[in-house]
């Protein structure tokens, strides 16, 4: 079983990397920017292949990235008697560098959304409401005065239309564990309630959860135009709760540790295994959104940093100091990679 659930996370992981990396290689490509190797992975070369081209297509031995080198990304950093002047990226206009950068992100949100359409055609586009199924007898839901086919409407003064942005905020721990709820009942009355949840032991792991009683309905849809609908409403719902999440780590209400690193992703590749392809299929487009939205943060590093130096530039008018954007750029990358090992270490712990 693990060597199917690491033949799996490889695949996995190596698909979301070429369709991102496709993309910066493609865009370059076609505007002319001189690419000296694409490659998917990291680390020792595997295999080889020098294309027509003369460009390195490479396969690295660890599946944990990917990169397209390209001539002049920040500035122009060959010899100019083997390189045209022209065919330095540095050296495009302005929104040829922004788009080659950008093509990496919006390649995954296509394939993300391409999936969660072939997801709700095949088996059905679910319900996204966060409409009440049932309401357990003695649980907190039922002592606040929760009914059957209440809607959620809003979770701590935040606005919500689906289950997945309910369930992050719900995972937030309130001060004094105490959640308010903005609630539409099936007559169109709107109210506000106040629950604290009761907390349960998990018979597994022995960690004390909150419960708050109640099931969410899952009404499932089918048709070409309702899996269109699904799956652009189901990217914005994971998009919310993904940027959800990001903003929260830095407030401090979600931890660093319920972030999951190359080991967690593997148990989770486990995990949707046992439950059934369907999970195995829905896992691959809610990492590719992941490996998108990470990717696009104004962060030194990551292509969005690139991007936001790009505006700086048009902004000032001017280029900014080489130096400078390179050392931001090395300075956290060296960060994240010490964030991927402290969430890595705990992984391993936790697993």
């Amino acid at each position: 079983m693990w060597l199917i659930t690491l033949i799996l996370l490889i695949f996995i992981l190596g698909l979301i990397i070429l369709v991102h990396e496709f993309g910066h290689f493609i865009t370059a490509k076609k505007s002319g920017v001189y690419i000296y190797e694409f490659s998917i992975g990291m680390g020792p070369i595997i295999k080889t292949h020098k294309g027509k081209d003369g460009i390195n297509y490479n396969l690295r031995a660890f599946p944990i990235g990917g990169f397209v080198s390209m001539a002049g990304e920040v500035y122009e950093d060959d010899d100019t008697k083997k390189i045209p002047k022209n065919e330095f990226m540095c050296n495009k206009k302005w929104y040829q560098r922004v788009i080659i950068l950008a093509a990496g992100v919006f390649n995954n949100f296509v394939l993300a959304l391409l999936i969660l359409f072939v997801l709700a055609l095949i088996w059905g586009a679910q319900s996204l409401t966060p409409e009440f199924d049932n309401i357990v007898k003695g649980s907190a839901a039922e002592e606040a005065g929760l009914k059957t086919g209440d809607v959620i409407l809003a979770v701590n003064n935040h606005n919500v239309f689906s289950w997945d942005q309910a369930q992050i905020l719900l995972y937030m721990k309130d001060k004094d564990n105490a959640y308010e709820f903005k609630i539409k009942h099936q007559d169109g009355k709107v109210e506000n309630y106040k629950i604290t949840p009761k907390k349960v032991k998990d018979e597994e792991t022995g960690e004390e959860k909150s419960q708050f009683g109640f099931s969410i309905k899952t009404n499932v849809e089918r048709g070409f135009f309702v899996s269109i609908k699904y799956a652009f409403q189901k990217f914005a719902s994971l998009i919310s709760t993904m940027w959800m999440t990001v903003v929260n780590l830095f407030t401090g209400k979600i931890a660093l540790s319920s972030l999951s690193g190359p080991v967690g992703i593997y148990h989770v590749v486990g995990q949707s295994i046992k439950i059934g392809l369907q999970q195995v299929v829905y896992l691959i487009a809610f990492l590719s959104i992941n490996v998108g939205l990470i990717n696009i943060l104004p962060i030194p590093a990551f292509d969005g940093g690139r991007i936001a130096f790009l505006i700086v530039e048009k902004i000032k008018g001017s280029p900014i100091n080489q130096n400078f954007e390179n050392w931001c750029h090395t300075i956290f990358f060296f960060l994240l990679i010490a964030l991927m090992i402290y969430i890595t270490v705990f992984d391993i712990i936790r697993f």
